[in-house]
């Protein structure tokens, strides 16, 4: 019996592209509900949400009992680290901040078994292997592993050509954020300096054949992205999606008992 297949890496080997949305609210229970509204991925972030191993695991499972497909964005890029996550049982990884060819390697590395990686070997008592139920799963785990790394600062685009040559590398993701800061333009990732790198990053990507991806809030600019063959993109944040919801439906609230005392 093989390791399970990654539906996500299906879909973008196929080119078909995939929308998705930002889960950080790092609460099962909310992205239970997330994985209902019909997105054909989520990413469970935890990077920037305050996410850890058990957390990410909780919410691996209901995503993965759902219709969308999960990917998990480690903290960093470290061996230990997406030993664990891949342990745990998340297929398809997102690590941030990749700069060079030579990390891009190392993350490759890190996620093969030896002699051709780095991985450490304890699928016996891991979440990934079914508890040991899965008899193949260390000669066919790498092949289900979808590997994208996040370019997100001018050091990772001037060696994109690089990043992009590594074999084992699925996809690019480039991170307007941290690329707008990086390139002087902190809180606005819409600057026409940096929307022209990511539109120039998104063309490269997918002449070199890797799967490009972008999360972006601005519609018109996921079009585009999705135009010049952007594979998984994120279009929405549950997090900001909760807050713009609660805040609306406490201020109707207030106006509504104005109009009655007025």
């Amino acid at each position: 019996m093989p390791a399970p297949q990654n539906a996500f890496k299906a879909a973008l080997n196929s080119g078909q592209p995939q929308m998705g949305c930002w889960v950080g609210l790092a609460d099962a229970y909310s992205a239970e509900i997330t994985a209902s509204a019909g997105f054909d991925w989520l990413l469970i972030d935890c990077e920037h949400a305050p996410n850890d191993l058990r957390s990410m695991t909780a919410q691996l499972k209901v995503v993965e009992a759902s219709t969308s497909k999960p990917v998990v964005r480690v903290p960093i890029g470290e061996t230990w680290m997406i030993k664990q996550f891949l342990d745990a049982g998340a297929q398809s990884l997102l690590v941030p901040m990749v700069e060079s060819k030579a990390q891009a390697e190392e993350l490759v590395s890190a996620v093969r078994y030896p002699p051709v990686g780095v991985r450490g070997v304890g699928s016996a008592l891991a979440r990934a292997s079914g508890f040991s139920a899965i008899p193949d799963y260390l000669t066919t785990a790498y092949g289900e592993i979808c590997l994208l790394v996040q370019v997100e600062n001018r050091a990772g685009l001037a060696d994109l050509d690089g990043i992009l040559s590594v074999d084992g590398v699925d996809g690019v993701f480039i991170g307007p954020s941290d690329l707008a800061a990086d390139m002087g333009h902190l809180g606005d990732p819409m600057h026409p300096e940096v929307v022209a790198a990511i539109l120039d990053a998104m063309k490269r990507i997918k002449a070199a054949g890797k799967a490009p991806g972008i999360l972006t809030t601005n519609l018109d600019f996921a079009r585009t992205c999705l135009e010049l063959g952007a594979t998984f993109v994120a279009t929405s944040i549950d997090v900001t999606l909760y807050a713009a919801a609660i805040r609306g439906a406490a201020r109707q609230a207030k106006e509504l008992l104005g109009s009655v005392e007025g």
